[in-house]
């Protein structure tokens, strides 16, 4: 990372829907004299000025316009600033200049990437770049996959501490959510889609559960695709839509912490759905349910301010060692998880590489692998998450 720059910190996308609700929350957390010198850029000074009004943000944050079509005005923003917080998605169609630009600079960036083909793509392209110029990437920074990248950490980190030895098999479960998909998440979902019909060597990638780790392969990994009851559960499990990425991202934190887990481990995640024929019940609705590809939701659509405050996730990690000792784990946050709780996440992921700018060296990273206990400590001293050893 390059000497103290113009900016501390960049919202790129300020005006949309996810982008405002980032400055909503740098602005009542952080404000405009803190030690966070942030700015909010976007296509238009005329909306930046209008969504900074709209918001009671003060006129002493800066404004700076830029545009992904036009190279040299991203270029200019990059060279300038500390750290970019970018919510403009899809990035296969948006994001991949911008990577490249942040690499060759020493920028360092967070965003809120599901696409594990994009990102695959982008540490081929740009890891040695990153590592070069000191450039912090750091993909996944909302709710794919923080609390879970998180957990799997916390989990372990507990275990090495109990045990002396990591937990060769976790199990990631959804014990409660309430909240909707952003419009940008369903779009990435669509875009994948459609890569991946034309473009078959795709499907390896999003199959794949070591799609992101570089040349090593674990184990045999569970599918989570099938509807199955677990005893040591006491409950009927689902397939839950975000694994896809999650646990890829998980296996890479193994892979970029030198293998803190083991290189035996397993992970799957799933979305419990409680016992008996009830249980059963909606697990297979689960499991047949395709409405996530029917959505007609459009990025910089959302829910409404009340939809967003009643939301909430509840997240349990189980883990088991070669002794068949057992710890587990929750994490829960406090707002809808596609919104409320991923603007404040994204934001104290780039206020945490802000302020500790020697936690990692240049490369491209996950939330936990770059950050680890110092994010946790962030989250859960400002952005409504618990981390809880349960046993």
């Amino acid at each position: 990372m390059t000497a103290k720059r113009e900016f501390g910190l960049v919202v790129y996308g300020a005006t949309g829907y996810t982008g405002r609700l980032v400055c909503e929350y740098l602005n009542k957390r952080y404000g405009v004299n803190g030690d966070v010198k942030w700015a909010m850029a976007g296509r238009s000074r005329e909306k930046l000025e209008q969504v900074r009004d709209e918001m009671g943000i003060p006129d002493g944050i800066p404004l700076v316009v830029a545009d992904v079509g036009n190279e040299a005005s991203i270029k200019s923003l990059v060279s300038r600033t500390q750290v970019i917080l970018t919510t403009v998605g899809p990035y296969q169609k948006y994001g991949s200049a911008l990577v490249g630009l942040c690499c060759e600079a020493g920028t360092d960036y967070v965003d809120l990437c599901g696409e594990p083909a994009w990102m695959h793509e982008m540490i081929a392209t740009h890891s040695a770049a990153a590592k070069a110029s000191g450039a912090r990437i750091v993909f996944s920074c909302g709710f794919d996959s923080v609390p879970f990248d998180l957990g799997v950490l916390f989990l372990q980190l507990a275990a090495l501490k109990k045990w002396g030895k990591p937990l060769a098999r976790v199990k990631g479960r959804v014990r409660a959510m309430k909240g909707t998909f952003s419009g940008g998440t369903l779009e990435s979902f669509r875009l994948t889609m459609k890569a991946a019909a034309q473009n078959p060597a795709l499907v390896k990638v999003l199959t794949d559960p070591f799609a992101l780790t570089e040349h090593f392969a674990g184990p045999e990994q569970p599918t989570g695709l099938v509807p199955l009851f677990e005893p040591d559960l006491n409950s009927w499990s689902a397939p839950f839509v975000m694994a896809t990425i999650n646990t890829k991202n998980i296996h890479r934190s193994n892979l970029l912490l030198t293998h803190r887990y083991g290189e035996n481990f397993v992970y799957d995640e799933m979305l419990l759905t409680g016992p008996g024929e009830k249980g059963e019940m909606m697990a297979k609705a689960v499991a047949e349910d395709k409405s996530m590809a029917k959505n007609p939701m459009q990025p910089g659509e959302g829910p409404s301010k009340e939809e967003r405050e009643t939301g909430f996730y509840d997240v349990l990690f189980v883990g088991s060692n070669s002794e068949g000792e057992v710890l587990s784990a929750s994490v829960r946050g406090d707002k809808d998880p596609g919104y409320g709780s991923t603007s404040k996440m994204i934001s104290e992921c780039a206020v945490a590489l802000l302020k500790n700018p020697a936690s990692v060296a240049g490369g491209i990273w996950t939330p936990a692998s770059a950050l680890g206990t110092l994010l946790i400590d962030r989250l859960q001293a400002n952005a409504g998450l618990t981390f809880t050893l349960e046993k």
